[in-house]
């Protein structure tokens, strides 16, 4: 009968409580991704410069100006995963003026610094046409009344009352920005939230390469021994003496790329060392057990004795150096975003904001473009290496016992 370890019980460390709900946390926002953002529209890159290094809770009204063209609208899927454009373009505004059909916006960050649109120009999208001599070539106005089309081609005919109701309504809003605004006027807590998937799927995808490496080569080495160890032992020696930020830097070169994807790449590919260390010393240990030695004297092949009798009972430890490998992976993305290599702006990164704020460091209203992103790091490392800890307490070898 199979000797497979199981956990002493419930991990009762608040510690550890506390770092899994986090971690569930952040998957959760992972998948919401853009249902949860201020900012909706691709990378939450809808910035405005006026605004920028604004301090939490920061709010300001802005003028949302009609485009004259239709966004293709995305299905709810595809929303969540790639966001969606807006239908507006968007100015911060002290107050507007109206005069007729002209209205002048007083822009946020000059002083005596206006901007004129036409009205309706502003509240719809209002077709021009190819040509355009000036505001009379696409509405016509008699008695109060404005007649035009739109982009759609249909005909509207509304006074200036309405228009300035629906003005009033819809394209003068109010906007607050909960963790203050970037450099370029972005909005910090969407490129915060985005940022989370960004380390979230990383992190999974750096899991799921190094175990797969990590088992096969720690599984070889440890069953067999003899050459395929000495080969294996020294492999992982070469591997752990090069810093892990190296390798991704190497491994990048060498698929002649950079981006999300080939940071998934060079991140598994240089984090399965700790795994294939691990799985060796457990195989080691389980191949001398008697069970094994029962199994081979059934006479099952060395295939059948590895995936049915000896990975199953390593279970417990390939979670808990996931763990450790996903903290690895967090910090290793987030240094390479920094230096430029991993993902790509505007897509946001924790570690490309830290040196977006990096950047601006010592001037004025910087100090939380480096905190947040910077926090963010800290807590989801802390949690991972914290959740390890308590696993690793709940699985230790010696409190198991093996039947046969």
């Amino acid at each position: 009968m199979l000797a497979i370890k199981e956990f002493k019980g419930p991990v009762k460390s608040w510690s550890v409580k506390i770092s899994a709900s986090i971690i569930f946390l952040s998957i959760i926002i992972s998948i919401l991704g853009y249902l949860i953002c201020v900012d909706k529209t691709p990378n939450a890159n809808d910035g405005l410069v006026e605004i920028g290094k604004q301090l939490p809770g920061y709010s300001v009204k802005v003028l949302r100006i009609r485009k004259n063209y239709n966004q293709e609208g995305e299905n709810f899927f595809k929303e969540i995963l790639n966001g969606q454009m807006s239908d507006y373009s968007v100015i911060p505004i002290k107050d507007v003026k109206i005069e007729g059909i002209k209205l002048t916006a007083e822009v946020v960050g000059k002083e005596d610094y206006f901007k004129e649109y036409n009205l309706l120009d502003v509240v719809f999208p209002v077709l021009k046409g190819p040509i355009q001599k000036g505001d009379e070539d696409f509405y016509i106005e008699k008695d109060g009344l404005y007649t035009f089309k739109t982009i759609d081609g249909e005909e509207v005919e509304m006074i200036h009352a309405e228009v300035i109701d629906i003005l009033e309504k819809e394209n003068i809003v109010e906007r607050s920005f909960i963790l203050g605004t970037d450099r370029f006027g972005r909005d910090l807590y969407s490129r915060l939230v985005l940022g989370t998937r960004i380390s979230v799927f990383i992190g999974f995808a750096a899991v799921i390469i190094s175990l797969f490496v990590g088992l096969l080569l720690g599984t070889l080495s440890g069953y067999y021994g003899g050459l395929i160890d000495n080969i294996v032992m020294w492999l992982m020696s070469v591997v752990w003496s090069v810093p892990g930020i190296m390798l991704v830097i190497a491994v990048s070169m060498v698929l002649g790329s950079k981006g999300i994807w080939v940071t998934f790449i060079a991140v598994g590919l240089t984090t399965w060392v700790e795994a294939a260390r691990v799985i060796r010393g457990q195989v080691m240990t389980l191949k001398e057990m008697q069970f094994i030695e029962a199994a081979r004297a059934y006479g099952l092949r060395n295939f059948s004795i590895i995936f049915k009798h000896i990975i199953p009972n390593i279970y417990s430890s390939l979670i808990v150096v996931a763990t450790a490998i996903y903290a690895v992976s967090i910090l290793l993305e987030a240094g390479l975003s920094f230096l430029g290599l991993s993902v790509q702006p505007p897509t946001p990164s924790w570690g490309n904001m830290v040196y977006e704020g990096y950047q601006v460091l010592g001037t004025k209203n910087s100090w939380h473009l480096i905190l947040f992103p910077g926090l963010a790091i800290i807590i989801m490392v802390l949690s991972f290496n914290l959740l390890g800890i308590g696993l690793q307490k709940a699985t230790n070898p010696q409190k198991q016992t093996s039947n046969i």
